[in-house]
């Protein structure tokens, strides 16, 4: 089993962050918008808080599963 990050960015300036597990789990998103004045949740990123917590994110479950039995 393997996790991946991918990005997707449709519009230059915003986009996510898609960490897909290959054994058919949900995959989980992290949104960026790097104009605020565009931003239509409080709570999305600019793109390197996207990147460096999808990437965490992704070691962190990596991590998890590598130690299951």
């Amino acid at each position: 089993m393997t996790v991946r990050l991918i990005k997707h960015e449709a519009v230059p300036g915003t986009g996510s962050f898609e960490v897909r597990f290959t054994d058919g789990r949900r995959s989980v998103y992290f949104y960026f918008d790097d104009l605020p004045s565009r931003r239509l949740r409080p709570e999305q990123m600019v793109r390197e808080q996207a990147i460096n917590g999808a990437k965490m994110f992704a070691r962190i479950m990596r991590g998890i599963i590598q130690r299951w039995p």
